[in-house]
């Protein structure tokens, strides 16, 4: 804790941003903030979270860049935690590796239970609009992309878990399958079958 420090961001502040390098992870100690993400038709919020809180977690644990935005709400002070400090005090203290455990898992249950108020068509749907984005001009070429989970749910605006669960479905279906680390279409007429069934999707 010695070698944390407190932050203070006013309202409307930017905390960190879409792209930005994650190397720490934040405490919320009093106010709020609100997490959100790029899209289309503007920004989509995705979490609202108050003290007592953490985010920006995933790309400290991952060494990736932000994948979010997160801006205070009102005035808000916050913990800042590099990834070492966060690694030397969960060692220290296994009830902090405990605690942000059973807060991701709440997190989880939170995704799986949207998850399943969602209806086929708004999963997949994005993400087919996306492949057909990168299909080009129909030919009898198969289709091949390289591209990580990660890529994937940021072309489709959905979250990784969401493009997950959609990948699932379409292979399901056998109109996609991983190929090494490419996405691989056999049957290009029926992905564009597909394309049109899911063109108005949500």
């Amino acid at each position: 804790m010695r070698r944390a420090f407190e932050r203070r961001f006013e309202d409307g502040e930017i905390i960190f941003d879409e792209g930005d390098e994650g190397v720490d992870l934040y405490v919320i100690q009093s106010g709020r903030v609100q997490v959100s993400r790029s899209g289309s038709e503007g920004p989509r919020i995705v979490a609202q979270l108050g003290p007592g809180e953490f985010f920006g977690e995933m790309s400290v644990v991952l060494a990736e860049a932000r994948t979010a935005r997160a801006v205070a709400v009102g005035p808000t002070d916050l913990l800042e935690l590099d990834g070492e400090t966060l690694e030397a005090m969960c060692m220290e203290r296994p009830e902090i590796a405990i605690r942000m455990i059973q807060r991701l898992a709440v997190r989880l249950i939170g995704a799986e239970r949207r998850l399943a108020t969602l209806g086929l068509d708004d999963l997949v749907g994005p993400l087919v609009r996306y492949l057909a984005t990168q299909a080009g001009p129909e030919s009898d070429e198969e289709l091949r992309i390289r591209i990580s989970l990660r890529g994937l749910a940021a072309g489709c605006e959905l979250s990784m878990q969401e493009t997950h669960q959609a990948l699932h479905q379409l292979m399901n279906q056998k109109l996609i399958r991983l190929d090494g680390d490419e996405l691989f279409a056999p049957d290009r007429v029926a992905l564009s079958a597909a394309m049109t069934r899911f063109a108005e999707a949500s």
